[in-house]
């Protein structure tokens, strides 16, 4: 323990999540997901954190997305949580896997029956020419799934991102922030300190 945290960042991440679920107003598993196209072209989006242990880091997508796409080419991703009523935030980078059929399948049957629903109406960050095609389209597939359970689609599934990097980041009055960063090398955490 220093200065009376733990020094492993999976419990320190659980206690910031607590503190987060508990203070913020909406959506404390909210994170920001950037990847790196072909082209080098860095891409960042909003995602939510749907599981987090010692494996790493889940969040579920459209396959066929533009951001699962990146991943699949080039399997590595930078997270970033923003706690603002915190004045925290948790900044993490790793490869990424896919989970296994099982946990997406898991996860899938927790979602609201609309959520299913669309993620088999929505082509994901393709071009849509209006609104009304999409609604169109849900209810389709509303038509299709009634009255009985939504299975996962075969184009929807997850990534866990593995950290090798964990950065801790706390306000301080003057812009004196602590920044606490922990490092993966092989299967031990390494942990120091960085100038804000």
């Amino acid at each position: 323990m220093i200065g009376g945290m733990t020094d492993d960042p999976f419990a320190l991440f659980e206690r910031w999540l607590a503190d987060a679920k508990a203070m913020e107003p909406n959506d404390p598993n909210a994170m920001a997901v950037a990847t790196v196209g072909a082209d080098g072209q860095p891409a960042v989006r909003m995602v939510l954190l749907k599981g987090h242990d010692q494996r790493g880091f889940v969040f579920y997508t459209n396959l066929e997305s533009r951001k699962a796409g990146e991943l699949m080419a080039n399997p590595r991703a930078a997270l970033l949580f923003h706690w603002k009523s915190l004045r925290r935030q948790v900044r993490i980078e790793g490869p990424v896997s896919g989970v296994t059929d099982a946990e997406a399948d898991a996860y899938f049957a927790t979602r609201a029956r609309d959520s299913q629903l669309g993620a088999w109406a929505s082509d994901q960050s393709r071009p849509l020419d209006a609104r009304a095609t999409f609604e169109a389209r849900f209810a389709e597939v509303a038509e299709r799934y009634r009255g009985g359970p939504v299975p996962r689609p075969p184009h929807w599934s997850g990534f866990r991102v593995v950290p090798e990097r964990i950065e801790f980041w706390q306000d301080r009055p003057h812009r004196l922030h602590e920044r606490r960063l922990f490092t993966r090398n092989g299967g031990n955490w390494h942990e120091g300190y960085l100038y804000p």
